[in-house]
């Protein structure tokens, strides 16, 4: 059975001053449900970003795809994403600033339980997750979809409160194996509940369907896998489920 749900957009403001437009999506509900943010890939918040937002909404969630860039910017060239996503890497506070006021925001609205929150993220998005689970924010779940996996700085003890979950692609050229390698040493080190599961033959981007054309395009190493999708949303909604409730 599908679930009717409702959209909006939402424009909200972050501590570095920047306005942002998130896109928000909750079931038609009498109660206030558990809350998921969705930080996008290096292209923007963009559609594929609502349509994962649309798809929390269904499964019972309430979902807001944040915006990193401000004035939901958004892009198909690699040149400009990676320009982009460059600018929130300049001051080491501004994507945990930016993914905090989305999850501010997220929290404030009346359909959400703000005490069962959880995030995901794709790609550059998974980065975004991460660094602001290891920030200490009151999340009980993060998932990352090929997700950048460095930290600003690594997590200590007693700090994170999520179950971590990182979906890799076996194949991906842009987060290597010893990358995930140095993650999974950073999150034993600080006790951290978490797992990886590493999907054969997938590659970066492997959960978008516009991944092969935005490779061809941009000449860059991404690829679509339709079963490492399924496999990955799979697991991510488990893991919701468990801490979600």
């Amino acid at each position: 059975m599908t679930v009717a749900i409702k959209t909006r957009e939402i424009h909200y403001t972050a501590a570095d001053g920047s306005t942002l437009i998130g896109y928000f999506a909750a079931p038609e509900s009498e109660t206030a449900v558990a809350g998921v943010l969705v930080a996008p890939e290096w292209w923007g918040r963009n559609e594929y970003t609502e349509q994962r937002a649309r798809e929390l909404a269904e499964h019972g969630y309430a979902a807001l795809a944040i915006d990193m860039y401000g004035d939901k910017k958004v892009t198909t060239t690699a040149s400009q994403a990676n320009e982009w996503m460059m600018q929130t890497f300049q001051d080491a506070d501004t994507i945990v600033t930016r993914a905090s006021a989305g999850l501010n925001t997220l929290a404030g609205q009346p359909e959400v339980n703000a005490d069962k929150l959880a995030a995901i993220g794709f790609c550059y998005g998974g980065k975004v997750v991460l660094d602001l689970a290891r920030s200490g924010a009151a999340l009980k779940a993060v998932a990352t979809f090929h997700g950048n996996l460095t930290p600003k700085a690594p997590a200590e003890k007693g700090q994170v409160q999520a179950e971590i979950l990182v979906l890799h692609g076996e194949l991906d050229s842009m987060v290597t194996l010893d990358d995930v390698a140095a993650f999974k040493a950073e999150m034993h080190a600080a006790e951290v509940e978490h797992e990886v599961i590493v999907l054969e033959g997938a590659k970066h981007s492997f959960s978008n369907p516009l991944a092969d054309e935005r490779a061809k395009a941009n000449g860059v190493d991404l690829g679509y896998n339709a079963e490492a999708e399924r496999q990955s949303l799979d697991a991510m909604y488990e893991l919701l489920a468990r801490q979600l409730g």
